[in-house]
């Protein structure tokens, strides 16, 4: 949930002094001087208010230490950048997966190439993809996760096929959950599917805890109690 009042992640009023503080961005995580605080510790840069959906996942990708993609994705799409709907999902999927991957294999020099990679690919994967194409951008996400991480090419044997399946698998439970779409829950689903398909051919365990959105609000097509991460209480 965003908030357009007070601190858009928690809604509490904002503290403001006169004496200034050191604070931190929770999206770059650059640290600078200012007078205006969330109770909660809550601040976003300038920058990171400014930047587009793209930027803001490459770059807290690029400097978070979290392994689990879930709580990834679930902070960047508190960033008013990223929309309830648009193709910023299409990247934020395999951005999440490649920086708890490389978080949890103890690689995280990669993340920076990789993850520009998946952005590179993302990008063209148009919005609307589901409707207009029968495939769903945070499915391909899942593909390009796991064709970045095998090093797959068209060429690929064992690398192409465990990269077409993956996208398939993500795509059946995504189709199965029905339409209309909702980018926060395919985004959701796509992640739950690859972190199972990773433990199972790459014996790479990644931690998800339950996720519960928090984004029901924003979307008028919500399909509420009918949807497995929806929370009357959220």
């Amino acid at each position: 949930m965003l908030f357009t009042e007070g601190c858009i992640i928690c809604g509490k009023e904002l503290i403001y002094s006169e004496d200034t503080n050191k604070v931190k961005c929770l999206f770059c995580g650059a640290e600078q001087e200012g007078n205006v605080q969330c109770p909660d510790g809550h601040f976003i840069c300038d920058t990171c208010h400014q930047s587009s959906a793209f930027e803001v996942i490459e770059n807290y990708c690029n400097q978070t230490d979290e392994k689990d993609p879930g709580k990834i994705a679930q902070h960047l799409m508190n960033h008013p950048s990223v929309h309830m709907h648009g193709p910023e999902h299409h990247f934020l999927v395999p951005a999440c997966l490649l920086t708890a991957y490389y978080n949890q294999t103890n690689k995280p020099a990669l993340k920076p190439g990789k993850i520009s990679t998946a952005r590179n690919r993302a990008s063209a994967v148009l919005g609307g993809f589901c409707g207009s194409h029968g495939n769903c951008g945070a499915a391909v996400g899942t593909g390009i996760f796991i064709s970045i991480i095998t090093a797959n090419t068209p060429l690929g044997e064992k690398e192409w096929q465990l990269s077409n399946k993956m996208t398939a698998i993500a795509l059946l439970h995504i189709a199965d959950a029905g339409g209309p779409r909702c980018c926060k829950r395919d985004s959701y689903i796509a992640i739950q599917v690859a972190v199972d398909y990773l433990k199972k051919h790459f014996e790479v365990e990644l931690p998800l805890s339950p996720i519960t959105c928090l984004h029901s609000d924003r979307n008028k097509q919500c399909k509420k109690s009918e949807c497995n991460y929806f929370s009357k209480s959220a």
